[in-house]
């Protein structure tokens, strides 16, 4: 900065106040201190008033302190602070301060205005109207505040917003139906669009909900090295006065046909605390479940355990829905869709029995009638010698338990029923040990004289996997003490798929207190620490101890059963001849055994559902029969489209992780698209896998509805701008004339002869005078 008074001026920008008086007083030569946008003059005038006025503040100081006894300390104090405050006003001006600025030069920058054209703007909470009518009132025509304000300073070029950006005439022309919003994207467009013109900033318009999954941070990284600001005006409210959300529901991706499904319905809500509403599960359009639940206080989540049964195979759209409550502002929101592929195949699970007892007959009389469990029973009858139940061929199982993991691998389950550890070889042991960790096949120990420590499984493979933990020392050892036990759920057991064997939870807690007792040969082992125990029994002596324990072992899942004689549900006195419990706590825990085992070839898109014309990621895992990723491959995707026509798409491995293959393809129609992955290596058929997916309009921008106030917030402070709402949007345009970007000129505003500084002094002054006559030292 340069003083056009003298050619002589010493100019000192960005250091501290002092260093500019000290070169004052050694070069004898007037100076110019500029601190950011705020400038001092230091000459000789205003430095010899300014130690005039040092003195007259050290002269009221002492002045001040010679009054002792005719003043409180109090009111010393405050007087000296109102002199001192008036006379730091008279040494402000002395200094001569002056505000300089740049400004951008009317019509000679460009300023970008974004807006948001999704449904979420449909949302009626500005005033009692959508939020888009603030948009159209702002920026709808040459005489809107907010544009023309910006049009009076800058040449604006403005946007529309939502799945994709684009060029827009007139912001009445935005129709509020976009399917997302991805505020990134608009923000990289812009900026790639008005690269290489002079511009000021960008104002973005929205109520913030980005339902993208990309991440802000990269377009800020842009936006940051070409310096640009962003001014965000965030629309809508933080909270909505009334409305009802499911949140969350957490539902699997395949089941087999006639599951009882248990989903957690996470509710939330505003405005309605105490109020009871029905959850209902539809089957493409047939109530299949309900529920009631009372909501709590505003903002805490209610969840609804809702049971529904998957009764027809094939992809099912399952819906999730509470009805609309009074005055509530957004209903978009209480329905939730999710696809599910229901199964309609027959799972197989191998029994191996070391002796023979009741336990295996009446578990595969439980189960006999479910279409979609198969379980091959191997019972040992003699030394080398076995008995072959429910097997598909002649030579399956021909030579006793599998000894090769291809063969072991062909099952989704294992039940070892009261056998000793002695009768597998030591690879059998690991193999079993690797069905589950690495095939993620489930395995089910039973209780029993043979099993558990009683078995020798002490320090073996299979030991490794199991729940409970069992002494590495133990060795194979005579029953323990028979022990009659009385089951009950534990807490987690209260809400567990598996040990649901009535129709309502509460109704399955009740069952389970009045079932006969069962009994236990083993010895009780405690839980290992990431594991859980879902039923308990107490013995006569009111000792408990863990009865159903299961944890995740690998890939799959491990349980422990210690009961020996679950049968006596089925046949004790007290139990009726119609009674089903028996077979629902088998059928159930079966199902429960075999859900979620992977095949060979596993097939799922990244997105359960997109917008037509959106682009589709295929992933595929692919391992061979021994459950070994395989790299080398060839996998192809045949995706069926709603409308019957196919789509032949190649999946390449990815190099990310051994075994997994990516592919992509572009939805067109609006449906559900079935995706079947084959798989080869050479000559050879590896396996093949199913998925399905959904192209559809998504209503994903009325969930959450409130305005994210966080996300527009970041923007803008990491770019230097700002955030505002409609409330104080008014000063916008001034606020980017002074950003100082873009083809700007120098303002010089001074500060020292402005009328608030001169009312300020007279202030501090007639303060001082009245609190003296107030405390009679005039």
């Amino acid at each position: 900065m340069y003083d056009r008074r003298s050619s002589r001026t010493s100019v000192f920008p960005e250091r501290t106040l002092f260093d500019a008086i000290f070169q004052f007083l050694f070069s004898h030569r007037p100076v110019i201190f500029q601190q950011g946008e705020l400038r001092f003059d230091l000459s000789t005038g205003s430095m010899v008033a300014a130690a005039l006025a040092g003195a007259v503040m050290v002269a009221a100081i002492v002045t001040y302190r010679s009054v002792r006894g005719k003043g409180r300390l109090r009111d010393r104090i405050v007087l000296t602070g109102l002199r001192m405050a008036a006379l730091a006003v008279v040494l402000f001006c002395l200094f001569r301060p002056t505000l300089v600025v740049r400004a951008a030069i009317p019509q000679q920058n460009v300023v970008a205005v974004l807006l948001d054209d999704s449904r979420s703007m449909q949302i009626p909470d500005w005033q009692g109207q959508p939020r888009g009518s603030y948009v159209r009132e702002q920026f709808g025509g040459p005489e809107s505040p907010l544009i023309k304000a910006l049009s009076d300073r800058f040449l604006v070029r403005t946007f529309r917003f939502s799945a994709t950006a684009g060029r827009l005439e007139s912001a009445n022309d935005l129709s509020f139906a976009g399917s997302q919003t991805r505020l990134g994207a608009a923000l990289d467009g812009a900026r790639e669009e008005l690269t290489g013109l002079p511009v000021s900033g960008i104002v973005l318009v929205s109520d913030g909900a980005d339902t993208s999954e990309a991440s802000l941070s990269e377009a800020l990284l842009g936006l940051k090295a070409e310096k640009l600001p962003v001014y965000t005006v965030g629309v809508g409210s933080a909270q909505l006065p009334r409305d009802v959300q499911i949140d969350r529901v957490s539902t699997p991706r395949t089941v087999l046909k006639d599951a009882s499904l248990l989903v957690d319905v996470v509710v939330t809500q505003t405005g309605y605390a105490g109020s009871t509403v029905t959850v209902d599960v539809e089957d493409e359009g047939r109530i299949v479940g309900s529920e009631k639940v009372q909501l709590p206080n505003d903002g805490s989540p209610a969840t609804a355990r809702v049971r529904a049964t998957a009764s027809e195979p094939g992809p099912r759209l399952f819906k999730f829905r509470v009805a609309p409550l009074p005055d509530e502002v957004v209903t978009q929101n209480n329905v939730r869709e999710t696809l599910i592929d229901v199964r309609d195949v027959r799972e197989k699970i191998l029994y191996f029995e070391g002796e023979p007892r009741f336990e295996m007959k009446f578990i595969r009389r439980a189960v006999d009638e479910d279409k979609n469990l198969q379980v091959v029973a191997l019972q040992r009858t003699a030394d080398n010698k076995f008995m072959r139940i429910g097997v598909d061929g002649a030579d399956e199982l021909v030579g006793g338990f599998p000894k090769t993991r291809e063969e072991l691998f062909s099952y989704r389950a294992i039940i070892l029923g009261s056998i000793e550890a002695g009768a597998f070889s030591g690879d059998q042991l690991q193999m079993i040990a690797d069905f589950v960790d690495r095939r993620g096949g489930g395995l089910l120990m039973l209780g029993g004289a043979r099993s558990f420590g009683e078995g020798g499984y002490g320090g073996t493979p299979v030991a490794d996997a199991l729940p409970l933990a069992i002494d590495a020392k133990t060795r194979a050892s005579e029953p323990a003490d028979l022990a009659r036990l009385q089951i009950a759920p534990t807490r987690a057991g209260q809400t567990h798929a598996a040990t649901q064997i009535a129709a309502t939870e509460s109704a399955s807690i009740a069952r389970w207190k009045d079932l006969p007792q069962v009994t236990s040969v083993n010895a009780p082992l405690v839980p290992k620490p990431a594991a859980t125990v879902l039923l308990s029994g107490t013995d006569e002596r009111g000792r408990s101890q863990p009865v159903l324990t299961w944890h995740q072992f690998g890939r799959g899942k491990s349980v422990a059963l210690t009961l020996q004689d679950t049968w006596q549900w089925q046949m004790h006195a007290s139990i009726s001849l119609e009674d089903q419990t028996h077979e629902n706590y088998w059928r159930q825990l079966l199902r429960w055994l075999v859900d979620g085992v992977p095949g060979v070839v596993e097939a799922h898109s990244t997105s359960e559902r997109v917008e037509p014309g959106e682009p589709v990621t295929i992933e595929a895992t692919v391992l061979d029969k021994t459950y070994v990723e395989l790299n080398d491959a060839s996998v192809t995707a045949r995706v069926t489209t709603p409308n019957g026509g196919s789509i032949d798409v190649p999946l390449e491995w990815t190099g990310d992780r051994d075994g997994l293959y990516r592919g992509r393809f572009v939805s067109s129609d609006a449906g559900t698209y079935e995706i079947a992955v084959d798989s080869s290596r050479g000559s050879d058929i590896v396996g093949s896998g199913v998925a399905f997916m959904r192209a559809g309009a998504s209503d994903a921008e009325f969930f959450d509805p409130t305005m994210h106030e966080a996300p527009l917030k970041r923007i803008a402070e990491e770019t230097s701008g700002r955030f505002y709402t409609p409330e104080n949007a008014a000063g916008l345009a001034e606020d980017v004339r002074y950003a100082g970007r873009g083809v700007t000129s120098v303002e010089e505003r001074e500060l020292w002869n402005m009328p608030i500084v001169l009312l300020l002094l007279m202030g501090l002054v007639c303060a001082e005078w009245g609190y003296r006559r107030v405390v009679g030292l005039t």
